[in-house]
């Protein structure tokens, strides 16, 4: 009997099309026709039901720590493993691969959630060798992705760094964030929150293949108005750049300013591990006719390789491409008022002995 491969197929509300192997996996398999009518049902276009799963871990660390020279703070806390938003170019995907888990629709339908995070986070902001430094909530996976609305565990880190005084900034394209104004305003009041909003793209056509579980581009505006309207210091990421896909940088950063966007940053799409596969699994779905474009750009700016690690390059790329990206960046930040004031937020607030439980004299 010949096996027939199953084609693959995109799937609605979701970023990747298959459970692609980690690379620590010792066999990797590949669908076919079994005579159970699994290859009519790929043929209509039949998807699979894929429910989202929480499991839960408990948190032996909540800061996590780098000492790379191309990101702007040394310090982060990710609530969550895995992102339901489903993003198609997220860099975290990869990390799956850690939990036996595929980088693929595991990443976003498998979400891990961290069991004691806000009082782990608590012990290690009270130890006396801890010296304050920003804190960034969502550097990894989104930390307002949808399980939030049931689980707080954000939340519940808020109210730790609101006790203890100490700043810290939000990365997120849910509108979930709004739900936590409460705390995030007075904090931001007194310079110890800002909130960065991504926005990839105005096209809500892309975005809902890009990020099929996302907020709306017009709901993010919505929520950098809200924010800024509220006294929040907002900053919106137009990252990734994706040559030939997202081509509408100086328009997202125009309707930001306009929103209340302070400052903004951007970075061109990179590929690491297991990603630069499902990537182009993703292209050939959604935009075959300009995969070949993307990719070859793509590889321009990266040295002729799909995916460059260097510190130097790895955020931006290099060469001619990247600099036309860079300079179009810069002119539109300048025009539309972005970046001219940097929000300092401040490290002398900082008070452990209050999130102890402990009065203060000052």
């Amino acid at each position: 009997m010949t096996d027939f491969n199953i084609p693959v197929q995109a799937l609605k509300g979701r970023g990747a099309a298959t459970r692609m192997a980690h690379r620590f996996e010792r066999d990797t398999r590949a669908a076919f026709d079994d005579g159970w009518s699994t290859w009519d049902e790929a043929l209509q276009g039949a998807a699979p039901k894929l429910p989202t799963e929480v499991r839960w871990e408990d948190a032996r660390s909540a800061l996590v720590r780098n000492d790379s020279p191309d990101i702007a703070f040394d310090r982060s806390v990710n609530p969550y493993r895995g992102c339901e938003h489903g993003c198609s170019y997220c860099y975290a995907r990869p990390t799956h691969s850690y939990l036996g888990l595929s980088p693929g629709l595991d990443f976003e339908r498998v979400i891990i959630a961290k069991r004691g995070l806000a009082e782990q986070l608590r012990r290690e902001l009270c130890a006396r060798s801890y010296q304050p430094g920003l804190i960034v909530l969502g550097s990894a996976t989104d930390c307002y992705q949808p399980v939030e609305r049931e689980l707080r565990l954000t939340r519940a880190l808020i109210e730790v760094l609101r006790e203890a005084r100490h700043p810290f900034a939000v990365i997120t394209k849910s509108s979930g964030v709004e739900r936590d104004l409460d705390l995030i305003a007075p904090m931001a009041a007194d310079r110890l929150a800002a909130v960065y909003v991504t926005i990839t793209t105005l096209d809500g056509e892309l975005a809902r293949r890009l990020e099929p579980r996302a907020a709306s581009p017009q709901r993010r505006l919505r929520t950098i108005r809200t924010l800024a309207q509220a006294g929040v210091p907002v900053g919106v990421s137009v990252a990734p750049q994706i040559p030939f896909l997202n081509e509408d940088m100086e328009q997202v950063l125009e309707a930001a300013a306009q929103a209340g966007a302070r400052s903004a940053f951007y970075s061109v799409l990179r590929l690491p591990w297991e990603l630069n596969e499902l990537f182009q699994q993703w292209l050939e779905l959604h935009y075959p006719q300009r995969a070949a474009r993307v990719m070859a750009r793509l590889r321009e700016m990266r040295g002729g390789q799909d995916y460059d690690s260097d510190f130097a390059t790895r955020m931006q790329g290099s060469g001619l491409w990247a600099d036309l990206i860079r300079q179009r960046f810069h002119k539109a930040c300048a025009r539309y008022g972005l970046n001219r004031e940097q929000a300092e937020l401040d490290l002398t607030q900082f008070r452990p002995g209050l999130a102890r439980g402990q009065s203060s004299l000052f």
